[in-house]
């Protein structure tokens, strides 16, 4: 299977990497909006192209990953992309993913190629579990935890404060709220008493610190609701003991059975990922091989992960999987 990337930042290192776990893929190409000269990558003999040049190229080309931003990148380049490869993305935007959809399924259907959005750990992986564990209890509740780990977009916002010269932010669950939801009690939570929020802040020299402070905690949408705790570290400190991806978290869905409902249980799937990029990745990838052989079928359209079936993941033959995975 013939892999493209689009785009060559952390997300797109990571298909790269990912690919050469993957015996039936090999990359053909990366394409960049960057000068394809400044752009170095891992693999030998794979070249560098400009975006520009992309449609050139669609014949070499099983599947495109998508490896921009959600905000302003994906919701353009999926639809128009479709028009001349498979291609697959990673959008998170849970509250526009129904017109995201939309876009690019009449973009994939007209073309005849196979899209697939939303596709990683969260959403993705976690999805799938989220709808695993719904059908099986269908008298429960969900519960969703993000961390410990760095959010991108969170530590992007503290970046953007006046005086801040670099930072990091990390998600972490509440510890008294995960054992409530193990333990069956099935306890409300408030956006607060799910999540607390730590800040690694480097300040400018001569910056005022307690401004920073308030600012940070005080922001809108990102740490107003939760209680923030704010560090103030050197750049040297945050290079060594910062510079990493890490991230994970936890769905559970706690229901009961019986005919007096006085059954109880707990369905938990967690993450704990060194590399939040590298491990989305491999998801994305597991997703593209099961593209392109619903390609090869003549399917069309866009997809989620919820559409499909599980034997079309993996490599292995299906005699393989009910020998040695059922």
């Amino acid at each position: 299977m013939r892999v493209g990337i689009l785009g060559y930042g952390n997300l797109g290192r990571g298909i790269e990497c990912a690919i050469r776990q993957n015996a039936d893929m090999e990359l053909t190409a990366v394409f960049t909006r960057r000068d394809p000269k400044t752009v170095k990558i891992l693999t030998e003999g794979v070249n560098v192209y400009s975006v520009n040049d992309i449609i050139e190229h669609k014949d070499e080309v099983d599947v495109l990953v998508l490896c921009g931003g959600s905000a302003t990148d994906l919701p353009k380049q999926t639809p128009e992309y479709a028009k001349y490869f498979n291609v697959i993305d990673s959008f998170d935007t849970h509250a526009r993913i129904p017109e995201h959809f939309a876009n690019v399924d009449k973009s994939a259907k007209e073309s005849g190629h196979v899209a697939l959005i939303s596709c990683g750990w969260d959403p993705g992986m976690f999805s799938l579990n989220r709808l695993y564990a719904n059908a099986i209890l269908p008298e429960g509740n969900d519960y969703t935890f993000w961390g410990k780990g760095v959010s991108q977009g969170h530590s992007d916002a503290i970046r953007r404060v006046p005086g801040v010269k670099d930072g990091k932010q990390y998600t972490i669950p509440v510890e008294s709220a995960l054992e409530a939801v193990r333990n069956g009690e099935n306890p409300e939570l408030t956006t607060r008493q799910k999540h607390i929020r730590e800040c690694f802040v480097v300040p400018e020299e001569g910056a005022d610190l307690k401004q920073i402070e308030e600012t940070i905690k005080n922001m809108p949408n990102y740490f107003s609701d939760y209680d923030t705790t704010v560090h103030f570290i050197t750049e040297e400190e945050l290079k060594a003991n910062h510079s990493g991806i890490p991230h994970g978290g936890f769905v559970f869905r706690t229901g009961v059975t019986g005919f007096n409902k006085e059954n109880k249980h707990v369905i938990e799937y967690s993450l704990k990922l060194d590399s939040n990029p590298e491990f989305t990745s491999s998801v994305i990838l597991a997703f593209a091989r099961a593209i392109n052989r619903l390609h090869a079928e003549g399917v069309s359209g866009c997809k989620t992960v919820f559409d499909i079936a599980p034997a079309y993941l993996t490599p292995l033959s299906a005699e393989e999987i009910r020998a040695h995975l059922l």
